[in-house]
């Protein structure tokens, strides 16, 4: 009986199709997620946008944030399992130009630089993080009529990508290979938190893809993607 009630667990974890609300920093990984971990559906944004829509009551398994305080102020509502909140990661921010010579944030005030993208700050960690290292900087009066805010990181590198910016803050996950990082004693940390959404149906199995994402496999997966350990 013992053996048949663990086989049906196991079963009942590869089988279950989980959906994950993730913060938009993680687009480049979900496909070597999916792979590693099985049946994930992956909604991006925003990490302010998501976390309303929990609170809203959309049909989500687990919460993965750029910033913690999101995930605790669910959990501290009831709408996050408190025992399964985490740190996963932490995340950095850095600096691309696709035409224009920006190699640090003092070349943002070049005339040539007409339209720096961020995500926007309302609702984007990595937004805060861009604004704070611009304020800390001393450039942010300098540079503040340039800003175009995307809706989330992915949003803000498009514009930069398609010429709509000519510079872009955004997440060091989304630059690996073509961006300079920001120093991190210029912005808050950002701290990359998860937990299983309370109202979900597949407890067992969004409790054993937060415990994947923090061990080894999913270590290496996020680490060798840009963020880092916390």
């Amino acid at each position: 009986m013992k053996f048949l009630a663990a086989l049906l667990a196991i079963v009942s974890v590869q089988g279950a199709d989980l959906v994950v609300a993730a913060a938009s920093d993680l687009a480049p990984f979900t496909s070597a997620i999916q792979k590693g971990f099985g049946n994930v559906r992956f909604t991006l944004g925003s990490s302010g946008s998501l976390a309303q829509q929990i609170e809203n009551g959309a049909p989500f398994d687990v919460y993965l944030s750029a910033n913690d305080m999101y995930v605790k102020q669910l959990a501290g509502s009831g709408q996050i399992e408190a025992s399964t909140v985490v740190i996963y990661a932490y995340g950095k921010i850095a600096l691309w130009s696709k035409t224009a010579p920006v190699r640090s944030l003092e070349d943002l005030k070049k005339p040539e630089v007409k339209h720096v993208a961020i995500a926007n700050p309302e609702h984007a960690p990595y937004g805060v993080a861009a604004k704070a290292a611009l304020v800390k900087s001393g450039l942010w009066g300098a540079i503040q009529s340039k800003i175009v805010y995307g809706e989330n990181v992915r949003q803000a590198m498009q514009f930069a990508e398609s010429g709509n910016a000519d510079a872009v803050i955004t997440s060091w996950t989304l630059l690996m290979g073509r961006g300079i990082l920001i120093p991190t004693n210029l912005y808050p940390p950002i701290r990359q938190a998860g937990g299983v959404v309370k109202s979900s149906a597949n407890q067992t199995a969004a409790r054993a893809f937060l415990k994947f994402l923090t061990g080894p496999a999913g270590r290496k997966i996020l680490e060798g993607g840009g963020l880092f350990p916390p």
